[in-house]
């Protein structure tokens, strides 16, 4: 009728034990136990005995009718299944009741599944077979390399309930997440799985389950980029509740005990005492040995030696004096009375107390108190601030009688067990050190809170520009091992991210931190002497020394000086009175003088005219007079003389973009992601790189970021963005030098430019770390490339892959037709066509190659009016006729002239007669134009017509008429002739 159900399948399986049986003894109780069967459709069930071996006994007890389904017993309580009645847990032992605890971890309890799998970002494949999740006595602890470690554990819930752990999470270098899986396989919300990172202690983590099936995951993938260590996650004391029962009690464990009946938790025992497992008292170590809290054994106690005391200065009494004083370390676990034991050595003189640290001053009784609010203090007493000064708070520490309120130390062990000692830094008169430790791998924490930053009043107004705030260490450290020296900020000391490391013995030097956040609340200093696992303490004269620490522009802080005001207009609430913008007080006179052309006042600088700083090549000052800018906009003499303009405005916007990818050891892929925002003026939005592997979410702005991004599915994902930090927060100039303010961008990075001079964008940022003492810069060259049709072609050099060469300064060169300069009238020309049909067009095109882009627009197409060839032909054949029969006509005319002249001539040699030296007289007046009635008759000689014409202009003179030789006698015969002739004709 039911499909099988597990109660018709006990009774069938009691059945056929009893008859195939008959022959065996009968079963004690210590043969069998009891179960429920499942709950069928009306929340009953039975309860069946089953052997715990087959084939030892028969006459097994007969099914009876169980309890309810919804049956459940209260804390300290556990189901007595012969009685089916609830009863409490005897002294020894606890029970949660309604759940189940799991608090030791010599193995992986029964219910848990434990497996790897290779990332699937990475691209070669992995063996994860040893990667899982390791039980290590009172925790578990997680992978630590790039496969994806999974923990689950099923639980069927009968009503709702809660699931709890402790874990410890010191390294952002993993991703760690815990999950639920419902009975529809529906996961947490991807929001809700990220856990924050811890410091020093266990977080408790609590989520309510729902009734029904549930499976709990804890998930970590490790990543490595640097190939350094990474901190693996621990868990400890899961607890379930919500279960329907306990069929029995659990024993304390050692270390633990329950002196009561129905405990639902066992206690740990005091230091001094120990206990075994199942334990209901702790009993008392014998003499000469020792035991922590929570021991489940005692130890000897070694004979005491200088590595179990420090030294330290008291505080000042109310006679303004102070010793050095020796004190045990407590708990003191050293016998004095053993063998070659030291002694405490004794005190040391009584010395008069240094000042009290800046902002302070030293009261009737000798004690430090701040001072009010307005005033500043060297220490000594307090002083009102100048008229046009505002008190510089903050909290600067360079005397250390007393470890101050906000500060506090504490000790964290490797095995992150709980350290009895309570001293890790021990106040020194002129510096805070670290004591001798109980081990050497213990980790030794000093930690710094605040509560918060605010600019002074007259840099609000200019709050994005402005520094927020800085802190300043002064340490030294001295070691003989492998010694640590870490210095951490973040949220709290528990949500904490390291931001400096220095290894072995450094000496006295300083340190210095940008806080660019105002959740940056916590500072952490950490020291570990080694992490060579030993038994015995062989550095303990290995120390971390600080010998100050000042931090600006704390809330609550007090002032060691006072500040010129000269950045802003004072409010009326402000007791600040200060210079206007762009102005500098004059040091000591109260006068204000105004700062030269373009150039921005910055607080750090000395008071006076120095405190103007120049803005760099082609930035302006801001409108606060705090800052450079650029507005984007640019021109540049070329060799040429030519003036380029540049407008970089669509580039201005946020771009991002990835380096090529880079593998670990285990084929994991990541990229160096890099966000540019170029230039822009007042309101422009900044780059941000920002942190999304803890729930912190930690983000850092400015021109240039940097952050590391690995494509993964964890948490549902597709990157996971983590180790973000500034390059660039100022910028320093624009120009197409590759060398300003020693910022260098040498041209051998890239390839050369083809035609036009890259023009070179410089940033610098103001945090600094221990490779880069002058804090990080970067240069953008930008390159015109018209064949660029997308804004964000952005490469490194090949040569340094992950764009910087040393470290410090990154170069990347920028592709873009809207980084070419803005076309002008000099970049295209004109080509004039034929004219066709009377019609002439003129086309304008680009100079090739093209190096401009945007500016002026090519010029449309222009068509004009034009006289055709064949017009000009036919003009020209035309005139050239009339030209040729004007030039016959002209040529007719001279010959009938000639012909006149020539018959003139002939008249006048015949009227001279016959001597030959006598001239002719004149017979009549000189036949007038138009007397031509005998030029038809006049025969000539037989010249041609060229010849006659040579000789008549050569043998003209200048009054008209003709010159004829008359000599010889054959020319009077001539004459005759034709006088004869003419006879003849008249006859």
């Amino acid at each position: 009728m039911l499909r099988g159900p597990m109660h018709l399948r006990h009774l069938l399986l009691w059945l056929l034990f009893a008859q195939t049986h008959a022959d065996l003894p009968m079963c004690k109780e210590s043969d069998y136990h009891f179960e429920y069967t499942e709950c069928d459709a009306l929340g009953s069930r039975w309860r069946v005995a089953v052997p715990n071996k087959a084939d030892i006994c028969t006459d097994l007890p007969d099914p009876v009718k169980g309890t309810q389904c919804s049956f459940s017993c209260s804390e300290g309580e556990f189901l007595n299944m012969q009685l089916q009645e609830c009863q409490k847990c005897a002294v020894g032992t606890y029970s949660l009741g309604t759940g189940v605890a799991f608090d030791e971890w010599d193995t992986l309890p029964p219910g848990f599944v434990n497996h790897a799998v290779t990332t699937s970002a990475g691209d070669a494949p992995a063996d994860c077979s040893n990667s899982t999740w390791t039980p290590k006595g009172d925790y578990v602890t997680s992978n630590t390399d790039e496969c994806t470690a999974t923990l689950s554990y099923a639980v069927s819930l009968k009503k709702p309930g809660t699931v709890s752990f402790e874990y410890f999470y010191p390294d952002d270098s993993i991703y760690f997440e815990f999950f639920i899986q419902n009975d529809q396989c529906q996961s947490t919300d991807s929001k809700s799985r990220w856990m924050k990172t811890s410091e020093s202690n266990f977080n408790k983590y609590m989520v309510e389950l729902s009734s029904g099936n549930n499976v709990l995951y804890w998930r970590t993938t490790a990543y490595t980029l640097e190939g350094s260590a990474v901190k693996p996650v621990l868990i400890k004391n899961i607890a379930i509740s919500g279960v329907a029962f306990t069929s029995e009690c659990f024993h304390c464990k050692p270390g633990t005990y329950s002196a009561k009946q129905g405990s639902a938790r066992c206690a740990p025992c005091p230091a001094e005492t120990y206990s075994n497992k199942g334990a209901s008292v702790c009993r008392q170590c014998e003499q000469d040995t020792y035991a922590e809290a929570g021991s489940g054994s005692c130890k000897p106690r070694p004979a005491c030696t200088n590595r179990d005391y420090f030294y330290t200065h008291t505080p000042c009494d109310s006679e303004g004096t102070t010793q050095l004083m020796y004190k045990w370390i407590e708990p003191k676990v050293c016998s004095e009375t053993v063998e070659e034991a030291v002694k405490l050595p004794a005190s040391g003189e009584k010395q008069t107390c240094p000042p009290c640290n800046p902002g302070f001053f030293v009261t009737n009784s000798s004690a430090c108190e701040p001072c009010d609010k307005g005033f500043y203090s060297n220490g000594k007493a307090c002083s009102k601030c100048p008229v046009g000064t505002e008190p510089v708070v903050g909290f600067e520490y360079k005397w250390w009688n007393t470890m101050p309120s906000n500060m506090k130390s504490d000790i964290s062990r490797r095995d992150f067990g709980n350290s009895g000692q309570s001293t890790a830094w021990e106040v020194a008169g002129e510096y805070v050190y670290t004591t001798p430790g109980d081990q050497d791998t213990d980790y030794l924490m000093l930690t710094l809170d605040v509560p918060g930053y605010r600019l002074p009043q007259s840099m609000v107004k200019d709050s994005e520009r402005s520094e927020l705030s800085r802190i300043t260490f002064v340490f030294e450290t001295t070691c003989t091992a492998d010694c640590k020296f870490a210095f951490l900020a973040g949220f709290n000391r528990w949500s904490n991210d390291e931001v400096e490391q220095w290894k072995g013995s450094n000496s006295k030097q300083s340190y210095s931190y940008l806080i660019q956040s105002n959740s940056t609340i916590s500072f952490t200093w950490i020291f570990q002497r080694t992490e060579e696992l030993n038994t015995e303490r062989k550095y303990s004269a290995d120390a971390a020394k600080i010998f100050s620490i000042h931090i600006t522009n704390v809330i609550g802080g007090v002032a060691s000086e006072c500040r010129r005001c000269a950045l802003s207009s004072a409010e009326a609430s402000s007791a600040c009175v200060p210079c206007p913008l762009g102005h500098y007080m004059v040091n000591g006179t109260g006068v204000c003088e105004s700062c030269p052309l373009n150039t921005f006042i910055r607080a750090d600088q000395p008071v006076g005219e120095a405190a103007c700083v120049k803005c760099g090549p082609n930035t302006q000052r801001n409108k606060a007079h705090t800052a450079c800018l650029s507005d984007c906009a640019l021109d540049v003499q070329t060799r040429g003389g030519a003036l380029l303009h540049y407008n970089f405005s669509p580039l201005s916007n946020v771009t991002g973009f990835h380096s090529s990818p880079r593998f670990t050891s285990k084929g994991l892929r990541y990229f160096h992601r890099f966000n540019l925002g170029l230039c822009g003026t007042e309101g422009r939005v900044p780059a941000t790189c920002v942190e999304n592997v803890t729930a912190s979410g930690r983000e850092v702005k400015g021109y240039v970021c940097q952050s590391t991004v690995v494509p993964s599915d964890i948490r549902s994902q597709s990157t996971v963005s983590t180790q973000p930090f500034v390059i660039g927060d100022t910028i320093i100039g624009v120009t197409t030098d590759t060398l300003l303010n020693s910022i260098s961008s040498p041209n051998w990075l890239f390839p050369p430019a083809p035609v036009l001079p890259d023009v070179i964008f410089y940033y610098k940022s103001s945090e600094t770390t221990q490779a880069c003492k002058q804090g990080r810069s970067g240069a953008i060259r930008l390159r015109c490339d018209p064949s660029v049709t997308e804004k964000d072609q952005i490469t490194l050099p090949s040569n340094c892959s992950e764009g910087t060469c040393d470290g410090c300064t990154f170069h990347f060169l920028w592709r873009s037709q809207h980084a070419c300069p803005l076309c002008t009238k000099n970049n295209y020309r004109e080509i004039v066509s034929a004219c066709i049909q009377g019609i002439q067009k003129t086309t304008y095109v680009w100079q090739q190659p093209l190096q401009c882009y945007g500016g002026e627009s090519l010029p449309a197409q222009t068509v004009s009016a034009c006289v055709t060839l064949d017009f000009w032909l036919k003009f020209g054949v035309s005139t050239g006729t009339i030209a040729a029969v004007l030039l016959i006509c002209i040529s007719c005319y001279f010959w009938k002239k000639t012909r006149k002249l020539q018959y003139k001539y002939s008249k006048l040699i015949i009227s001279s007669g016959n001597n030959e030296c006598e001239l002719p007289t004149a017979d009549s007046c000189a036949i007038m134009e138009g007397e031509d009635a005998e030029d038809d008759l006049l025969d000539l000689t037989k010249k041609s017509f060229f010849t006659k014409m040579r000789s008549f202009s050569r043998e003209r003179t200048s009054d008209g008429f003709d010159s004829v030789p008359l000599k010889s006698s054959s020319l009077h015969h001539q004459i005759e002739e034709e006088d004869s002739d003419d006879a003849y004709f008249k006859g």
